[in-house]
């Protein structure tokens, strides 16, 4: 499995319903301010590729991960 970490401002509501149709799971880890909310996709291996071909081809910002970091570390990274 792999985890596609966007930012919830970076995605207009026509490219969220896009993307919720390819991935196995959407999850929304909400931050109090000054940090942005991010959505957390998780993609199977076999759709990996044609998930971030369709991520670059739109534009959309992301990062990417193996293993699905904790909140804690979502958090470090802000900083």
């Amino acid at each position: 499995m792999w985890y596609f970490l966007i930012k919830q401002g970076d995605l207009e509501r026509k490219q969220l319903h896009a993307v919720q149709k390819q991935v196995s799971l959407t999850e929304i880890e909400l931050f109090n301010e000054p940090y942005e909310n991010w959505y957390v996709f998780s993609v199977e291996k076999d759709d990996y590729a044609t998930f971030i071909d369709y991520l670059d081809r739109e534009g959309i910002a992301y990062e990417l991960a193996s293993d699905r970091p904790t909140r804690a570390e979502m958090l470090a990274g802000m900083n």
